[in-house]
């Protein structure tokens, strides 16, 4: 979202929480998805990221209630299914709105989009924050879902920006990040990391995000593709990926058994000069290679930060093509329709390619030579059409601003 097209975005949203709920809201929010230039399966285990905000944002009309009411809409999904066995949850009306209690949420009991922003209201009234007053909320959303461009996490931070501005509860971007990350671990029931959320909630506009997950510092790092005759290209591939399936999990709980044989409490304490002796130490071959590729990830954060502050960003390109192999051979968390971007991406001239995001699905990045790009991604397109696959979704990423208030 333009700044030029903020108010006109503020007014639709608006507009439509007018036609739904019979009232004005009280202000409107927005929270942008995020694209990872580097730093996949790091930030579970304390490492460093380094992701940037997208201008598609998921965008809140809210309200405030006084009866502990959560009423919730969603502009893009159908509410089918989102009735509860338990009858706490209903869909009010031909509408759509899913109506819960505010105090009778629970882990596990409101189905599909719904658990998102039911889940941030679960985890800040967890918290001791006084949200049992309900709210009425309006979604829409313009970030992919399933692309690896954390629709999610956009969904939870705006419904956390929005509640701790109505009531006043005065939360700093990387608390109400935090507070969104229990919200799907605990209540959705996706093992995920921080990064999405802080992402969404602390990116800054034509700037990457250097972010240190063990303890939430974070370094705010200019980031201009077009200054250095460069274009950084989101590939969304079609393929959809839903990281609460078990496969994200069962990498997180193989990270989490090469930090308990190598006697430390996350791989981040694994010095990467050290990586060699450590993977001798461990006997499981799968273990072996959630290590190597957390470890030397790390590594290739470090690297692209270093290339960054001397201002050689071409040579970024080479470290995500490698964070590509790692990815594909260590993780196995590629899928073939990634391979295909990143190969044709690169025959075609581009600088680098990577998967970004969970994987099994999603998205890719491409660092290209701007005089290289729309050569680059018609190869991409090409090759998608010759393998029979859908055709993919191109368009650059632009760091954006995060989470704030429109209205």
């Amino acid at each position: 979202m333009t700044a030029t097209g903020a108010p006109a975005v503020a007014e639709e949203a608006a507009t439509r929480f007018w036609e739904l709920y019979g009232a004005a809201p009280d202000g409107v929010w927005a929270a942008p998805g995020r694209v990872n230039l580097i730093g996949e399966y790091t930030d579970f285990n304390d490492g460093f990221v380094m992701p940037l905000a997208l201008p598609h944002t998921a965008v809140a009309a809210v309200a405030r209630r006084t009866d502990g009411r959560l009423r919730l809409h969603s502009a893009q999904a159908q509410a089918d299914g989102c009735a509860q066995s338990d009858g706490r949850a209903r869909v009010e009306g031909r509408q759509g709105v899913v109506e819960l209690e505010a105090a009778a949420l629970r882990p596990g009991a409101v189905p599909g989009w719904a658990a998102y922003p039911a889940g941030v209201v679960w985890a800040l009234r967890e918290a001791g924050h006084p949200v049992g007053g309900g709210a009425d909320i309006q979604l829409s959303s313009t970030v992919p879902t399933g692309a690896g461009l954390s629709s999610s996490a956009a969904l939870e931070v705006v419904t956390a920006l929005a509640l701790n501005d109505l009531y006043g509860l005065g939360l700093t971007g990387p608390e109400l990040a935090v507070l969104a990350r229990r919200a799907e671990n605990a209540f959705v029931g996706v093992p995920c990391g921080v990064m999405d959320q802080m992402a969404s909630a602390c990116c800054a506009s034509g700037h990457l995000l250097h972010l240190d997950t063990r303890d939430l510092t974070c370094r705010q790092v200019p980031f201009d593709p077009a200054g250095h005759a460069l274009r950084l290209l989101v590939v969304d591939t079609g393929v959809r990926h839903a990281l609460g399936d078990g496969a994200y999990a069962e990498r997180r709980a193989g990270c989490e058994a090469g930090a308990r044989a190598l006697g430390v409490r996350t791989l981040r304490e694994v010095p990467y000069d050290t990586l060699p002796e450590a993977l001798g130490r461990l006997d499981d071959p799968a273990v072996r290679a959630c290590v190597r590729h957390v470890v030397s990830e790390n590594r290739r954060v470090e690297r692209t930060m270093a290339l960054l502050d001397a201002g050689d960003v071409r040579a970024v390109g080479a470290v995500l093509s490698d964070g590509h192999a790692s990815l594909r051979d260590d993780l196995r968390v590629s899928c073939p329709e990634l391979d295909l971007v990143v190969s044709s991406a690169l025959s075609a001239g581009a600088l680098g390619a990577r998967m970004t995001g969970g994987g099994f699905g999603g998205s890719a990045v491409v660092l290209a030579g701007e005089d290289a790009a729309d050569t680059v991604a018609s190869a991409v397109a090409g090759a998608f059409a010759a393998a029979g696959y859908r055709a993919p979704r191109i368009f650059p990423a632009v760091p954006s601003e995060g989470a704030r208030r429109l209205l």
